[in-house]
């Protein structure tokens, strides 16, 4: 079988399209490292420091998806992010916000790290038409895959502020995204950890998934591929 005669029935897997943050970039590691620094330095002592990164992984998807549903600027989530985290803890919010949100994001940006499954996982795909399709902003979904090393073959970074504003699990997300690749969604196979986002989602677009399951917790949805690291990927899209 040849790299681009993956297939299920007469369909054939001819592009592969990975979820960034939780697959191959370890999002929650570093925001958790970022965010307990930053607290540290705004609020030292502060007797509830030992929660501060479960309280902002808390806070993330809510406002994230006022923002992908246009209901406020990108600023806008990222203001409410930090005067909600600082109401939790009692304290006074910064005098300026868009400040202290950039102290968090620089702190941030210090603790990219690829997984260490990401850079041989994406090299065993190399006859597939690649690309990420991330839920970020465009520009730092893009630093974040040159950060990691990964922007020779993963040129193709698509977000919902490229997609004509559509975001994951959005069905236009992924049709976009597949057209992206010069595909139709069925010959496109999505890679990601979150089971509405990349696994559910892209299936009602007719894309296919697999769900990375890093933490081993439970069984796919009926009907989907699981894998508990990107080691196994290669094998499993040939075999397909």
């Amino acid at each position: 079988m040849g790299r681009h005669d993956t297939h299920r029935g007469t369909v054939m897997i001819k592009g592969v399209l990975f979820d960034l943050d939780g697959t191959l970039l370890d999002h929650r590691s570093a925001a958790d490292a970022a965010i307990t620094a930053w607290a540290s330095a705004h609020c030292p002592g502060h007797a509830r420091l030992a929660e501060v990164a479960a309280l902002w992984a808390g806070l993330e998807e809510p406002y994230l998806a006022m923002w992908h549903a246009g209901e406020c600027s990108l600023e806008d989530q990222r203001r409410f992010r930090v005067r909600a985290l600082c109401r939790e803890l009692l304290v006074a919010e910064p005098a300026d916000l868009d400040a202290a949100f950039r102290d968090f994001a620089e702190r941030y940006r210090r603790h990219w790290a690829a997984y260490p499954d990401a850079a041989e996982a994406v090299a065993g795909l190399s006859g597939f038409a690649l690309g990420v399709l991330t839920n970020g902003t465009q520009l730092m979904q893009e630093a974040k895959v040159r950060a990691i090393g990964l922007d020779g073959p993963l040129r193709t970074v698509l977000t919902g502020e490229v997609l004509g504003g559509h975001f994951k699990p959005a069905p236009a997300c992924y049709t976009g995204a597949a057209a992206a690749l010069g595909l139709a969604p069925e010959e496109v196979l999505l890679v990601g950890d979150d089971v509405d986002k990349d696994v559910t989602g892209a299936a009602a677009a007719r894309m296919r998934a697999v769900w990375l399951d890093r933490l081993g917790v439970e069984p796919a949805p009926a009907g989907f591929p699981r894998i508990t690291t990107l080691a196994d990927l290669p094998r499993l899209v040939h075999d397909l």
